[in-house]
C-alpha cells in the first residue's frame, strides 16, 4: 500500500552561524594618510647628523638634516556585486537578503583577506631585510624549544628597541602556541578563570612574552607569505612557491593598512539595470606598507619565520 502521508519540509529563516576568525590586524588599519594623488600618499622621512666636539675659541660646528618625501601607492584593488532577485527572497522568508549577504562576505571573505595581504606583506619585507628572517621547519618548533625561540627572534636587530615601547606584536600558528602551552623552559602561572553555571575553567594560554602581546593565528589558511589575489572562484589563496608562516613580529608604529576607497553601494529594484532585484555592490581600495625607521630609513621592526616547504 502506497504511503500517504505527507512529509512537510520546515525552513528557518536563520543563517546558519558561520565560525570564522575575525580580523586579527585590525589595529594595524589607519587612515590617518594625506592624500596628494589618485593612489599615493607620501610620508615624510627625516634623520640628523649628531653632536661634534665643541671648540671653545668660538664657533659652532655645521650639521645637516635630510628631508625625504617619500611616496606609497595603494595596488591592491578589489570589488564584487551580488544581485538578489526578488523571487530569491521571498521564496527564501527573506533570507537571502542583501544585509545577509553583506554580513557574510565581510565576514568570510574580507576580514581574511585583510589579515592575508598584511601578513604576506610584512613577510615578504621581512625576508628581503638582513637579519630579520628565519626558515624554520614545523617539527623543529617543540615544547622544549619554543619559548627560547620566541625569546631570540623578539630580540633580533633592533626588535627590543621597539619592545620596550610596548608596539610590537607577534602572531603564532596553533601548533606554536600549543608547544608554549606545554612548554618545559618556565615555570607557568595557572588562572582559574569563571565561566558559566559557576563552573571554574583553567587558563594556561600563554597571552605574552615581554610585554609583547602573543596572538594565535588559527584561521591559517590566511597565514602565508604569499598569496594569488586572483584565483577563478575569487577570493584569495596561497600562491605557488609561498611558504607558510610560523611567527610573524609587527610594529604598530611602522607596519600599516591603508584604506582609500571603501565602497558598499545598495540599489532597490527598478533603481539600476543589472536584473530584477536588490543590488549590492562593494568596492575596496587599500594596501599594506612597512615604513623604514627616522634616524637611517632602514627597515628594523618586523621578522618572520617561515616554514621550509613550499606550497606545489
Amino acid at each position: 500500500m502506497a504511503n500517504t502521508n505527507n512529509y512537510a519540509e520546515q525552513f528557518s529563516p536563520d543563517l546558519l552561524e558561520i565560525l570564522v576568525q575575525g580580523t586579527l590586524t585590525s589595529p594595524f588599519i589607519t587612515s590617518n594618510v594625506k592624500w596628494v594623488g589618485a593612489r599615493t600618499f607620501h610620508f615624510t622621512q627625516m634623520s640628523t647628523s649628531g653632536f661634534k666636539n665643541h671648540n671653545r675659541n668660538g664657533g659652532w660646528n655645521k650639521g645637516k638634516y635630510i628631508q625625504t618625501d617619500v611616496p606609497f601607492t595603494c595596488e591592491h584593488d578589489r570589488d564584487i556585486e551580488f544581485l538578489v532577485d526578488k523571487a530569491d527572497v521571498d521564496e527564501t522568508n527573506s533570507t537571502a537578503s542583501v544585509e545577509n549577504i553583506s554580513k557574510t562576505f565581510e565576514q568570510t571573505q574580507v576580514a581574511p583577506e585583510t589579515d592575508a595581504l598584511f601578513f604576506s606583506k610584512v613577510a615578504t619585507k621581512a625576508q628581503a631585510t638582513d637579519g630579520y628572517h628565519s626558515s624554520t621547519k614545523t617539527s623543529e618548533w617543540t615544547k622544549e624549544n619554543a619559548y627560547s625561540k620566541l625569546k631570540t627572534i623578539l630580540s633580533a636587530g633592533k626588535l627590543r628597541r621597539y619592545k620596550a615601547r610596548g608596539t610590537l606584536v607577534a602572531y603564532v600558528t596553533s601548533h606554536i602556541m600549543d608547544c608554549l602551552e606545554q612548554s618545559t623552559e618556565f615555570t607557568r602561572k595557572i588562572e582559574l578563570t569563571q565561566i558559566a553555571e559557576g563552573g571554574i575553567g583553567i587558563e594556561t594560554r600563554v597571552t605574552e612574552i615581554d610585554g609583547c602581546p602573543i596572538i594565535e593565528v588559527i584561521d591559517d589558511e590566511r597565514f602565508y607569505d604569499n598569496f594569488n589575489f586572483n584565483p577563478d572562484d575569487g577570493g584569495f589563496e596561497p600562491a605557488t612557491g609561498a611558504h607558510k608562516i610560523n611567527v610573524l613580529v609587527a610594529c604598530g608604529e611602522t607596519c600599516k593598512t591603508v584604506p582609500k576607497i571603501s565602497s558598499i553601494y545598495f540599489f532597490a529594484p527598478g533603481s539600476h539595470t543589472e536584473g530584477d532585484g536588490w543590488l549590492y555592490q562593494n568596492r575596496s581600495l587599500s594596501d599594506t606598507f612597512v615604513f623604514p625607521n627616522g634616524k637611517d630609513g632602514k627597515i628594523d621592526s618586523i621578522y618572520a619565520d617561515v616554514d621550509t616547504t613550499a606550497v606545489a
